[in-house]
């Protein structure tokens, strides 16, 4: 077990992991389903549920216990306090209205990339993807895009946090393989995924830059192989998202 520091209070630990317990699969859950998916007590699951309720976090029906509105002020706290959500929006609109194409952002959490802004045209994944969903930084682009600015040792901590599962047949899965593309996207400074996340998916993304020329997020096109092949995704996708980040960074190092 990883051990804590003196100052680590383990109550908001264990009423956070009750809150994320909570999911499009779980919805609503009973004591005990609560208890199974976080691993502690009924007794102490009962004592977080009922102060999650009392501070208008959680609400119960009978039985089953649900979360309420007020959670969505977390996450919101986190995007609004995002130096360049507010800049990058309406780029990212203007970008998917030019290529016709889903436009997203997203930022790198361990092994996983969130999503904190989406433009969507059409779905072309099995999945709905909106704010706040995950996906794995190794075989996305912006993932990739995100993994190749950090030092290697770092890029080995980040995928070691998440099993480098083949989803498709494409799938890199092999680290030394994973770590030999995040040293070419560095040096070229963009990344394309081929399907390895999903069959038919295919996508570009590049990076956005704080004032210290630090890659903070990245921005992607996302497409479908039926609409888009391999020449057209670099030839006309790239060209307009490099010309985008470009815009998005000058205003972003000028900060």
């Amino acid at each position: 077990m990883e051990e804590r520091g003196r100052d680590f209070v383990q109550s908001l630990e264990r009423g956070l992991a009750v809150i994320r317990s909570f999911s499009e699969n779980a919805p609503r859950q009973t004591l005990s389903d609560v208890a199974r998916r976080t691993g502690y007590s009924r007794a102490a699951c009962r004592r977080l549920l009922h102060t999650l309720e009392e501070l208008n976090y959680v609400g119960v029906d009978g039985r089953d216990f649900r979360l309420l509105p007020h959670t969505l002020d977390l996450g919101y706290s986190y995007l609004s306090s995002l130096p360049f959500r507010r800049i990058v929006e309406p780029f990212i609109e203007e970008l998917s209205s030019e290529v016709r194409e889903s436009v997203s952002v997203s930022v790198l959490d361990g092994g996983e990339v969130v999503y904190v802004s989406r433009v969507a045209t059409s779905r072309i994944m099995t999945v709905s993807i909106s704010v706040g969903n995950r996906m794995p930084a190794y075989c996305t682009s912006m993932g990739r895009v995100l993994l190749a600015s950090l030092p290697v040792e770092e890029q080995r901590r980040h995928l070691a946090q998440a099993p480098l599962v083949a989803f498709t047949k494409y799938t890199l899965t092999d680290e030394d393989a994973i770590l030999d593309e995040l040293q070419k996207v560095e040096k070229r400074g963009w990344a394309v995924n081929d399907q390895e996340l999903e069959v038919g998916l295919r996508s570009v993304a590049a990076p956005i830059v704080d004032s210290s020329r630090r890659t903070v997020a990245a921005m992607n096109i996302s497409t479908h192989v039926g609409r888009v092949n391999r020449r057209e995704l670099r030839e006309k996708m790239l060209p307009a998202l490099l010309a985008t980040t470009q815009r998005v960074n000058a205003l972003l190092t000028k900060r």
